[in-house]
């Protein structure tokens, strides 16, 4: 009972730091719908109450798989302003965004302000998928913070010409703490070995986590940068084999990660499943508590 209270909860404790709904939304502001929870948080710290933060995909779903609905859509249509990652991220939203922007909706496109990481020669597992290929671009931007800060950096024009918000001063800030995050990321990930910086995952989403961080990428679950593939007997031993040979110490999952599939390769290998709260705010709605979080779980289960 305690648990399911707590999962009741948690949508409403959210929605004190994002506008989850159009009802909620100042008509004397303008309104900003971003396509998902943790964009929307470094959003809503940049422009605070001086605009209304709509997040379409709800926190915790995943945003691949995600379409929205005849609500959601009218509220795409409505919007002064929608920030979308890109990169195919929120494909059931495509046609929607697609469709809004050519009758007159601004877009602003996240992955246009930073350098886009590409799927390189030996990560994950090969497959035939068009996410795997080398080359492909990694859609998951929000595990660097200083990804997170370019982006912020565009968005100071793009809202001064779109809005007439002017947030330069709340942009310099909003800068300054995510230097002091990529730090403090840093400074928790120190305790780990470099023989033990190797990440297994539930599916290629820490690409950009491990090149800011020092990792390497040696497996993944789902061989694709989409949870939404499926995983072979071929996939299961080229896994297994990469963890036996590099000394992988940990699995971390994912949301849309197979449990099934995860406990099995734990069973066979030996290593621990520890589970990433990837990509999912917290209670209280903070993308530095998200990061940090991810951290410290990295830390702790490799360290």
């Amino acid at each position: 009972m305690k648990k399911l209270l707590l999962i009741m909860l948690v949508p409403v404790i959210l929605c004190s730091f994002l506008s989850c709904t159009p009802d909620v939304a100042d008509s004397d502001k303008p309104t900003i719908v971003v396509t998902y929870s943790i964009l929307g948080s470094v959003v809503k710290d940049l422009v605070g109450d001086r605009a209304n933060v709509i997040v379409s995909i709800p926190n915790g779903l995943d945003p691949h798989a995600w379409e929205p609905s005849a609500k959601d859509i009218e509220v795409v249509n409505k919007a002064d302003l929608v920030i979308r990652n890109g990169l195919s991220l929120e494909v059931g939203m495509e046609k929607t965004l697609e469709l809004a922007q050519t009758a007159g909706v601004k877009l602003f496109t996240a992955s246009d302000y930073i350098t886009v990481r590409y799927v390189g020669p030996g990560e994950g597992i090969p497959y035939d998928d068009p996410d795997q290929t080398i080359g492909a671009p990694d859609p998951h931007l929000w595990m660097d913070p200083l990804a997170m800060k370019s982006i912020v950096a565009g968005l100071v024009t793009v809202l001064k010409y779109n809005l007439d918000l002017d947030v330069s001063v709340e942009a310099n800030a909003l800068a300054n703490r995510l230097d002091e995050l990529n730090v403090q990321v840093a400074d928790i990930l120190a305790v780990i070995p470099q023989d033990n910086r190797k990440l297994v995952t539930g599916h290629e989403s820490m690409g950009y986590f491990a090149g800011r961080y020092g990792f390497t990428l040696t497996g993944v679950i789902i061989p694709s940068l989409s949870s939404q593939a499926e995983v072979s007997a071929s996939d299961m031993a080229a896994l297994k084999k990469a963890i036996e040979d590099n000394g992988v110490k940990a699995i971390f999952t994912e949301l849309g990660t197979s449990a099934a599939v995860a406990e099995a390769i734990a069973r066979e290998t030996g290593v621990q499943v520890i589970e990433l709260a990837a990509p999912v705010l917290p209670e209280d709605g903070s993308y530095f508590t998200f990061l940090t979080g991810i951290a410290e779980t990295i830390a702790e289960a490799l360290k």
